[in-house]
């Protein structure tokens, strides 16, 4: 029995007496300040939009909050970038903007993103509610409050501020410039651009990125690539008042658009809400047909453009006053210089900003616009400064200038100067809502929201730039404006007064497409491009491939400077050897392409009509006419004027790809100018839409029928001996190159790969007949190794890697442009 106690005893538990746990065990409460005052007493005060207070000892910021639960608008951007085109990180870069408010909980301050892409537009507390906790929300940072007083808190924001919000190491990774990080021992406060307003706050840092450069292009703009060293600005500005009344988004309107999801939408209407995104902008008299506004829309010019290329872009911008004119407006538009003093990311300032990188590329159009109701807060444009000079290159390809003993013409400054005023007019556009309109070029310039292409004209056997690019805002820009910004008298139905607006536009024969319908790839517009010209596509290229053939055939010294390196004719060769790409790009799209609009139901406009037989016989004559020998030889007399590149002259990106070691290869410039033709005929979705067209309608043309055309005028032509038939075997290597590119691709459908099989196969057997006969070992040695390319291909199809042809140099930006958002 004792055994048993003692058992029970040993399994029951031990329950000791409960220690008073000491006073120093405990988490000591935080300790705040007795007072805000206590605590910045000797700080620099920066009263304000959102009061806040610099430590200049210590690089700390201090923020006085005392608006919880209100929403504002947080800005973050780029004030000085890297330099470099291809990276993207650009000086005066806008970043995102969201809406935020703060709130207080506890010792924390909360600074919350709420969720503004799904709401209900509703009285209901419930339904309001519903929404809010059915979708996440974004709690961007968390500040710990470290005095209070009367309702206000202080926190330090250093860390808030000190941070790389930008993402510009995510961007140097992503564009495998290396791996980088931020290095707080290196980033300060940038004192000179922390201001405060009424209306906003501004702060900036400079950040400094660490690492290991595994790109060129990060080593070619960055004193020290294993130190990057940046600028990043923050905004918190007041959001506008509740004034401002949304327009309603129509896509045959030309504008970009703010959507989001109210789920207190009764069941028969959309739940999605579509509103352009426009300044605000109010007549002082709505009742009269012409009325000065009440406030003017003010663009500033960065000062830090030189003359007179600072004129130019001004005068560009002006344009816009010709459209707002015509939508009822007097003195609505203006533009001015940057004041000394003003910072370009102060919200309250639309920037046109002037930025240098290493190499040309694109100009941008953005705004910070309010996410509520698509109201354009800020307008904020960035020119490439390199855009100019790339058109005086082009000018200086087409005319050959410099003659001996006579003074330079001013026509290759005048045009540069004139695409600069269409590319201030069209960036700026950007910023007033439009999006691009890329029907517009087949319209008689209808609009500057287009790519334009440089119009060139033949005048008694000579190229004529003299009107090269267009003087004045266009037609369809008119419609636009109008649209966005008509301010209607009291009384007047506004979706019946902006219906009227589109429908009056449709019978004056302008439309609106913009960038997903004028891609070149996979595009099948007959009239929405690139960088075009012309109502036609197809005779535009026949013209265009003559402007080419007179500027090569005067090709020579005179495109250089005296006492410039003869090697440097190739720098203004290559964009005029390449001066029909763009022309191919639009006629191309002419081949299986599609005739169609935005259409909405009734409005009368094409819904989805297929392009007749005949325009797409004269669009392959006219490509096919691009790939011929005698387009692409270069004459012996310029061939012998360009030498290997003399030290201190290396090649760079602008220039042709070699084959041939440090000396020109025309070659390689002729298989790469063939590929750019026959890539885009033999794109997978345009030979599946002809294989699709062909079977809806016979006499639709079929695949095979344009394959046996490409076959024909290439391997099946008369070879030619000498140079031109060098320059012929190298088109049809670019040929054979996509047509086994096309039988091997995923995207390419079921028929379009069996049909291009079994034209190769049908080409493998000529080949093999053609091969014995054949006196010319040259062509027989190429009839022999295209065969064996061809059953190399059938055999293992998965493993077979053709001859691909050697890249083009840069087209886009033809002197600036493409990411679109807006880029141009």
């Amino acid at each position: 029995m004792k055994k048993v106690l003692l058992a029970l005893l040993l399994t029951l538990p031990i329950i000791l007496p409960a220690q008073k746990k000491k006073k120093s065990d405990e988490p000591a409460p935080q300790k705040l300040a007795s007072s805000i005052d206590e605590k910045t007493g000797d700080l620099k005060k920066y009263p304000g939009y959102i009061e806040f207070y610099y430590d200049e000892r210590q690089d700390r910021v201090w923020l006085l909050i005392d608006k919880f639960n209100t929403e504002l608008l947080y800005i973050e951007s780029l004030t000085a970038g890297v330099g470099s085109n291809d990276i993207g990180l650009d000086r005066n870069q806008l970043g995102r903007e969201r809406i935020v408010y703060f709130e207080k909980r506890g010792s924390k301050v909360l600074l919350v993103e709420p969720n503004n892409f799904y709401r209900a537009i509703s009285n209901s507390q419930a339904e309001r509610r519903a929404v809010k906790e059915s979708f996440a929300e974004s709690v961007l940072w968390g500040f710990t409050v470290a005095a209070e007083d009367n309702g206000k808190v202080l926190v330090d924001a250093t860390d808030f501020f000190i941070q790389d919000v930008h993402d510009v190491a995510g961007t140097l990774r992503a564009t495998q410039q290396g791996g980088y990080g931020l290095d707080k021992s290196r980033s300060a406060f940038y004192p000179e651009r922390i201001r405060n307003f009424p209306l906003n706050s501004e702060f900036e840092v400079t950040l400094t990125f660490t690492g290991q450069p595994s790109g060129s292009y990060i080593r070619s703009v960055t004193p020290t690539p294993t130190s990057v060293t940046i600028r990043e600005h923050f905004s918190f500005v007041q959001l506008p008042d509740s004034n401002y009344k949304p327009r309603k988004f129509d896509p045959r309107a030309g504008y970009f658009n703010t959507s989001y999801y109210d789920y207190a939408t009764p069941i028969s209407e959309p739940i999605e809400k579509r509103f352009i995104n426009r300044h605000r902008l109010e007549k002082k008299d709505p009742s009269v047909a012409v009325s000065e506004p009440v406030k003017p829309i003010i663009y500033y010019m960065d000062p830090g453009a030189p003359e007179p290329i600072r004129s130019a872009l001004m005068d560009g911008a002006k344009w816009w006053n010709q459209a707002f004119e015509a939508a009822g407006y007097k003195n609505a538009f203006v533009v001015e210089l940057l004041p000394e003093d003003a910072d370009p990311m102060d919200v309250r300032y639309n920037v046109i900003n002037w930025v240098h990188r290493a190499t040309r590329g694109w100009s941008y159009g953005a705004s910070v616009t309010d996410p509520r109701t698509g109201e354009i807060i800020k307008g904020h444009v960035t020119l490439g400064s390199l855009r100019v000079r790339q058109d005086f290159l082009i000018a200086e390809g087409l005319l050959a200038p410099y003659e001996e003993g006579k003074p330079v013409s001013k026509a290759m400054e005048e045009m540069a100067l004139a695409r600069l005023r269409q590319l201030a007019a069209h960036e700026i556009g950007h910023t007033l809502g439009l999006a691009h309109a890329y029907t517009s070029s087949t319209e008689n310039l209808a609009s500057v929201m287009d790519y334009p292409h440089p119009i060139a004209k033949v005048v008694n056997g000579k190229v004529d730039l003299s009107n090269a690019y267009d003087d004045k805002i266009g037609a369809f820009d008119k419609v636009s404006i109008t649209y966005g910004y008509q301010d209607f008298p009291e009384g007047v139905d506004e979706d019946k007064a902006l219906d009227a607006i589109i429908q009056n536009s449709l019978k004056a024969g302008l439309t609106f497409l913009s960038d997903q319908d004028a891609r070149p790839t996979g595009g099948a517009h007959p009239y929405a491009h690139l960088w075009d010209n012309g109502a036609d596509a197809t005779n535009e290229l026949n013209r265009v491939m003559e402007v080419r053939s007179i500027a090569l055939k005067n090709f020579g010294e005179r495109n250089i400077k005296p006492h410039t390196p003869m090697a440097t004719l190739e720098e203004v060769l290559v964009p005029i050897y390449f001066f029909h790409r763009y022309q191919v790009e639009s006629a191309v799209k002419v081949l299986g392409g599609i005739n169609y609009r935005y259409a909405l139901r009734g409005d009368g406009q094409p819904v989805a009509e297929l392009l007749t037989p005949e325009q797409q016989a004269k669009a392959l004559a006219a490509l096919l006419k691009t790939v011929e020998p005698g387009a692409l030889i270069l004459p012996e007399s310029l061939l012998v004027n360009i030498p290997p590149r003399p030290i201190g002259y290396q090649r760079h990106r602008e220039l042709i790809k070699l084959k041939t070691g440090l000396t020109f290869d025309p070659l390689s410039l002729a298989e790469t100018s063939a590929d750019m033709t026959y890539s885009l005929i033999l794109h997978p979705a345009r030979a599946n839409r002809l294989v699709e067209h062909h079977a809806r309608n016979i006499n639709q043309p079929s695949l095979e029928s344009v394959l046996d055309k490409l076959i024909a005028h290439s391997f099946k032509a008369a070879p030619k001996s000498g140079q031109e038939g060098a320059i012929q075997m190298s088109i049809d290597g670019a040929l054979f190159s996509n047509l086994a590119k096309l039988a091997a691709s995923n995207n390419a459908s079921l028929q379009t790969r069996a049909i291009t099989l079994l034209k190769l196969e049908q080409l493998k057997g000529w080949l093999k007949q053609r091969s014995p006969v054949t006196t010319n070992e040259e062509w027989k040695a190429f009839y022999v190794y295209i065969a064996s390319l061809i059953e190399k291909l059938q055999e293992k199809p998965e493993e077979f890697k053709a001859d691909y042809p050697l890249e083009s140099p840069p087209g886009m930006p033809i002197g600036d442009t493409d990411m679109d958002f807006c880029g141009h």
